[in-house]
């Protein structure tokens, strides 16, 4: 794919990952050939004379590794088919419920073990506690693959019944807010970057899960910043509104470890969740801030 794009971006666009893993693997194809295999020229890459003579090999290679993966039957109707899936609230609530119930529709018999994540470590994968993790902070390793779902903002959630937004950075920072301490390790407030902001917000309050958020809000001028889309799950009886301030956007990333790329069940899995995740920005652009209708 490299050879065609002639860039990694492109790549790793194309093939549907980030650009970390095309790199990994990458270093990893140097490193067993001893060869550069693409050297920079101007605003793209060169391959060499090695990468050039390996093309029609690899691909005959990867063709005849399809047709064995073709002839191999998979039906997930005939399967019993059993995930751990490691997930903060928000991931798990908005993807995995509808995911389990149009399997059940379809007369396939799913099990899915949902646990927290936290911010996740290498561990959580090398060491098979989980079969897919889903996070805004993927762990970065050349054995494991990432690949993004969806991205969008964080934003301010609070009770409109007892305060306004924060209209100014000042007011953001002085307000009393509530944050999410994962009894894993790691806070939801690492999601939040950005250039004006040069110190977190001190908590007044730190729960262990997103759902704990809404009881401690309601009836208080406390303020707690999240992910968006949240609107749709744990928060969705708070109002929502804009940071004060500019912020990267936030993406929430598929990753899993590359021993289980070519298992039919868990490529059905991936499929399903990407299938789901992509229909979460057209929901999104649908609904306005709760807050325009206060």
């Amino acid at each position: 794919m490299i050879l065609e794009e002639s860039s990694v971006s492109l790549a790793a666009e194309r093939l549907e990952v980030t650009q970390s893993t095309v790199s990994h693997s990458l270093n990893k194809l140097r490193k067993i050939l001893g060869d550069p295999l693409f050297v920079r020229s101007g605003q793209g890459l060169t391959p060499t004379e090695t990468a050039l003579s390996l093309k029609m090999p690899v691909l005959d290679v990867l063709n005849r590794l399809q047709a064995l993966t073709d002839l191999r039957p998979f039906d997930p109707r005939s399967e019993q088919m059993q995930f751990v899936v490691a997930a903060n609230d928000m991931q798990r609530d908005l993807i995995f419920p509808r995911l389990l119930h149009q399997a059940w529709q379809g007369d396939i018999d799913l099990t899915l073990e949902l646990r927290p994540s936290g911010v996740p470590t290498v561990g959580f994968l090398r060491d098979a506690r989980c079969d897919l993790l889903l996070t805004p902070l993927p762990p970065d390793a050349s054995d494991l693959i990432q690949q993004k779902l969806f991205s969008g903002k964080m934003k301010i959630f609070y009770d409109p019944a007892q305060r306004d937004a924060p209209k100014t950075l000042k007011d953001y920072l002085n307000a009393d807010h509530v944050a999410v301490h994962f009894a894993l390790g790691g806070s939801s407030d690492e999601a939040i970057v950005s250039p004006e902001l040069t110190t977190q917000p001190k908590a007044k309050v730190s729960v262990s899960n997103f759902a704990g958020i809404p009881p401690f809000l309601i009836g208080t001028d406390l303020i707690t910043t999240q992910f968006e889309y949240m609107q749709h799950t744990s928060l969705s009886t708070l109002a929502m509104a804009d940071l004060p301030f500019r912020a990267e956007p936030v993406s929430i990333f598929m990753v899993w470890h590359q021993r289980s790329t070519n298992d039919p069940a868990h490529r059905w899995l991936r499929e399903q969740v990407r299938e789901i995740s992509q229909s979460q920005p057209q929901r999104q652009g649908k609904i306005n801030d709760r807050a325009d209708l206060n």
